[in-house]
């Protein structure tokens, strides 16, 4: 195989940007291994009392993931997330506003392999969520397993993450005076074994948890498409049946998280690497959907919205795939 290394000549500024991304991809692959390592290794050492402190807050603290966690404005807002968003670059649209005397839930689609829109627009402020969407709180769910690693649950917290438990949606969306935005991103990890350029496949057809979870809160839903998500990286082959998908499954029930065999470009090379390929994505946010509050919806109830949800994603998906290179005979597929 032939590489192609990068020139020399390549300027600071896309430097920083390429330098950005891989720790940021570093973070995801690596950093709760880290973690945990340096959690357990401080206590043979004589910083032991380290790990006896962080211990004790740890469990002390144990319920803030699902409390609405506990952000760090000077981190969402760090120019590392700047020189990411210039990377791809990554663009935030608005298409309706949102009433900040109200609660909101998202559904962001599609995941993709690392969900790097989800992250860079609802995590930080590099896009410039804020001024989008005045008086809007964002939060992104993230698996429950994460959030019980030492160190790392309070790296994911500053950012604007919580646990992906009913307990922790439910204290996001109750909140009296409105102004919460909870982001699901509903395909999940699931979704991210079919991931890859071109992809318009959404696991979505029978995910109804987060329709009943907005109807019990009475809380509107808005539809979210990521436009260049799947774009940025390739993926094994996996077709449904062969033994590399049925293992990722297996894996998958197993661990609670799913494990793409993905690849794109090096950081001073672009033929092959971890590191994401420059490609433009932009996540465009759809019009609310108004919900009926109900405490405990019927099964008719949670496919009719269900059903107005997909319609509306799908509206969503055709008045803005011409703006972003999709081919018009290109369509939606719910699985």
């Amino acid at each position: 195989m032939k590489i192609e290394l990068a020139p020399l000549s390549v300027p600071l500024q896309r430097r920083l940007q390429t330098a950005s991304v891989a720790q940021w991809v570093f973070s995801f692959l690596g950093l709760a291994q880290c973690c945990t390592v340096a959690f357990i290794a401080l206590f043979f050492t004589r910083f032991w009392l380290v790990s006896a402190l962080y211990a004790a807050w740890w469990f002390i603290d144990r319920e803030k993931p699902s409390k609405g966690g506990r952000r760090i404005h000077a981190i969402r807002n760090s120019v590392v997330w700047r020189y990411m968003r210039d990377y791809f670059p990554i663009t935030l649209v608005k298409t309706a506003e949102l009433d900040p005397r109200q609660n909101y839930l998202v559904g962001f689609h599609p995941h993709g392999i690392l969900a790097a829109g989800a992250f860079l627009n609802f995590c930080t402020e590099a896009s410039g969520f804020s001024t989008l969407f005045p008086g809007i709180t964002p939060h992104l769910m993230m698996l429950s397993l994460w959030f019980r690693v030492p160190f790392l649950r309070d790296c994911l917290m500053s950012a604007g993450l919580v646990s992906s438990d009913k307990e922790s949606a439910s204290y996001v969306l109750q909140k009296l005076e409105g102004g919460n935005m909870l982001a699901i991103v509903v395909g999940g990890a699931q979704e991210a074994l079919d991931a890859r350029p071109g992809s318009c496949t959404l696991l979505l057809k029978n995910r109804k948890g987060f329709v009943r979870l907005a109807i019990e809160h009475g809380t509107p839903l808005v539809p979210i498409f990521s436009f260049g998500e799947n774009d940025l990286f390739e993926q094994v082959r996996n077709p449904k049946g062969s033994w590399l998908r049925q293992l990722q499954h297996r894996l998958q029930q197993i661990m609670g998280i799913s494990l793409p065999i993905f690849y794109a470009r090096g950081i001073f090379q672009y033929s092959f690497g971890l590191v994401p390929y420059r490609r433009p994505v932009c996540t465009v946010v759809g019009k609310p959907i108004p919900v009926q509050r109900k405490h405990r919806p019927s099964e008719e109830e949670v496919d009719q919205v269900h059903q107005k949800y997909l319609d509306e994603l799908c509206k969503l998906f055709e008045e803005h795939k011409a703006k972003y290179n999709i081919p018009e005979d290109r369509h939606l597929e719910f699985i």
